[in-house]
């Protein structure tokens, strides 16, 4: 085998490969004597089928069979060889082929670029620990009880004002015709609790028991049923009974109700989850953090066709997104938009994505990080489990998949690498409560928006990125290993 470079301009190669007739013709006349032991040809015993016959009748697809392996082998070989890491699937192309002539193919790719190590005694990260305050655990309480609030008829009559409940019958007619969904008997409706379409429960302010209201409103832009998005409708209201809400009592009982045997046992299990939820949202914000540190480190080119392709998923997710609000606003506005604007700002996210997957897998790899048939199998079973009664088919689905269970696997591969560089960084901690985180995070949301305006704009990687495209970081991955 003979290979060339001929082409070497910033992160592209093109290499020339000859494979020679010889070699081909070897292969042919091996993979035809395995296909003589049980050839059934008739005439002709199994093992005892002439060359030129099984030739004449197999040489076609074994010749296709045969060009595939060898310049599947041989491209590895040649990229081995030079001592390139490709950035994505290279592309083949033959170039030269005659039956007992050499082949010739070439092999076009995107090297990764040359990636310094990071030091990681240079990185300080900090990290906020969840201070529970009694006052947030009342405050759960009292949702909860709300939650499970009852409701009983008025002692004295009045008209209905927000926070009522009524009992309602109602039939909906778009012009002048039923719909499904829009009737029925003894329906709860909590005044001023924004369930119905939008204006219907302001016009039941004020009446009174017995009265029959028709209520005109009009279905938004954006309704989950299409054919009455923005459509106007009528619908005739009996209120058959005005209640006011009866909070449930903070005890021991509406512990009961929720499934814990007492009151302390809940306002346990309430600060538990409101310290997961914390440490979480925690984890994520010092996880954003580092991302943005490590865009600093970044000063390598990025392969532009990986750029391109998650350019590519960026936008298509962008329109899906603009075109699933259904609105005729919304289609104007994503008409409006300023398509090079938008285009040069999600082709900073892309590079920034792609860029920080590529170093991240670098320190991976130095760091012999890796993904174990464990790691994976527990990912499976935790996705099986929001499909009940289908926990099985999901299971063997990423069995079966490899493809698919590279995409479960990415995520897992990409907090590794985090929580590794989390224990080599700095780390200070700070002790806050959910107030302050809450106002933490909103202040660096406005922050982040400033460094998004165009007169604010800096050279580094824009921040509007929340986290590394799993899909680059795991590509790779497996193809440096």
């Amino acid at each position: 085998m003979e290979v060339k470079e001929i082409k070497s301009e910033g992160l592209s190669r093109e290499f020339s490969v000859v494979l020679p007739a010889s070699e081909i013709e070897a292969k042919i006349s091996s993979r035809l004597k395995e296909v003589a032991q049980t050839a059934q040809i008739p005439g002709f015993r199994p093992g005892k089928v002439p060359v030129t016959l099984l030739r004449k009748r197999y040489g076609p697809s074994i010749m296709g069979e045969i060009l595939d392996r060898a310049i599947g082998d041989s491209s590895q070989q040649a990229i081995a060889e030079k001592g390139v890491r490709p950035a994505s699937q290279p592309e083949i192309e033959i170039t030269s082929f005659e039956d007992g002539k050499d082949l010739e193919y070439s092999i076009k790719l995107e090297v990764i670029p040359e990636i310094k190590p990071v030091d990681f005694s240079q990185i300080t990260l900090e990290r906020l620990i969840p201070k529970v305050k009694e006052e947030d655990v009342l405050k759960t309480l009292d949702h909860i009880a709300n939650a499970q609030k009852t409701s009983s008829s008025l002692k004295k009559k009045r008209k209905s004002k927000s926070g009522d409940i009524l009992i309602i019958d109602f039939v909906g007619k778009v012009q002048d015709k039923e719909f499904p969904g829009g009737k029925a008997e003894d329906y709860k409706l909590e005044l001023g609790s924004n369930s119905f379409i939008p204006g219907f429960e302001d016009q039941l302010i004020s009446k009174n028991s017995g009265d029959k209201v028709e209520v005109k409103v009009t279905f938004p832009e954006e309704y989950g049923a299409e054919e009455l998005a923005g459509k106007d409708a009528v619908f005739s209201v009996k209120i058959k009974d005005i209640q006011s809400p009866v909070p449930a009592k903070i005890d021991d009982e509406l512990a009961k109700k929720v499934g814990l045997e007492n009151l302390e046992n809940l306002k346990q299990k309430i600060e538990e989850e409101q310290s997961k939820e914390f440490r979480q949202l925690s984890r994520l914000r010092m996880k954003r953090k580092l991302l943005d540190v490590l865009s600093d480190y970044c000063d390598f080119e990025a392969p532009p066709k990986m750029v391109e392709a998650e350019f590519n998923s960026i936008w298509k997710q962008f329109e899906e997104q603009e075109k699933s609000k259904k609105s005729e606003s919304s289609s104007k506005k994503l008409k409006k938009v300023n398509k090079s604007k938008q285009e040069k700002e999600f082709k900073k996210i892309a590079t920034r994505r792609v860029s920080v997957g590529l170093l991240m897998s670098e320190i991976g790899k130095e760091n012999n990080i890796q993904v174990s048939q464990d790691d994976i199998n527990q990912a499976i079973n935790t996705e099986a489990q929001k499909y009940p009664g289908e926990e099985q088919k999901i299971i063997e689905y990423y069995r079966g998949n490899p493809e698919a269970a590279q995409q479960i696997s990415a995520p897992i591969y990409e907090e590794k690498v985090v929580d590794f560089i989390f224990e080599m960084a700095n780390i200070n901690e700070k002790e806050v409560t959910n107030d302050e985180f809450v106002k933490l995070l909103e202040k660096e949301s406005k922050e982040e928006e400033l460094d998004k305006k165009p007169a604010k704009s800096k050279n580094k990687s824009t921040r509007s990125d929340k986290k590394t495209k799993n899909t680059t970081l795991q590509n790779q991955k497996d193809n440096k290993t």
